[in-house]
């Protein structure tokens, strides 16, 4: 019994202190976020880092793309509100021209909520490449168009044979 008592207070005790080092997702209040020019200012913490989650698998990149490390050298990590690294200011304008082509070309019902159209997103051109070149835009049509081309060689390897 008094091993129970015990395991029991034990656990409670882990518990209480979980609670009190485990920070929540949405930890962050409405205007709190640094430098934020595109997305929301009330985005929520765990809103925000799914985003950036779902960037870096679209363009198989990781935070460190974007982000500049932190100016102060004594400290690790990146400052996410640095407008230092070009690529930031890409992505932002790749964020317009996504919200641009889901509002306007892909909003055929009208929708008073185009922000939540999602038919276009990164991974559309990016195929989890930094760079959207065409092998990435279209696998299956390259894979189609490598097969016609050996058909097409092995035909005339055909036909040069049949003449001799």
């Amino acid at each position: 019994m008094k091993k129970l008592a015990i395991g029991s207070i034990l656990v409670l005790v882990i518990v209480i202190a979980m609670e009190a080092f485990t920070t929540t997702p949405s930890e962050k209040l409405p205007g709190e976020w640094k430098n934020l020019k595109i997305l929301p200012q009330d985005i929520s913490k765990e809103d925000l880092h799914n985003l950036m989650e779902s960037y870096t698998i679209a363009l198989g990149v990781r935070c460190g793309f974007c982000h500049a490390r932190k100016a102060d050298t004594t400290q690790r990590g990146l400052d996410f509100s640095s407008d230092a690294k070009e690529e930031k200011g890409t992505a932002r304008e790749m964020m317009k021209m996504v919200h641009t082509l889901n509002t306007t070309t892909f909003n055929w019902m009208n929708s008073t909520k185009p922000d939540t159209i999602h038919t276009i997103i990164c991974y559309t051109c990016h195929r989890g490449k930094k760079d959207p070149s065409s092998p990435n835009l279209m696998p299956e049509i390259n894979k189609i168009q490598e097969d016609l081309e050996k058909q097409y060689k092995q035909m005339q390897q055909q036909q040069q044979g049949k003449k001799q």
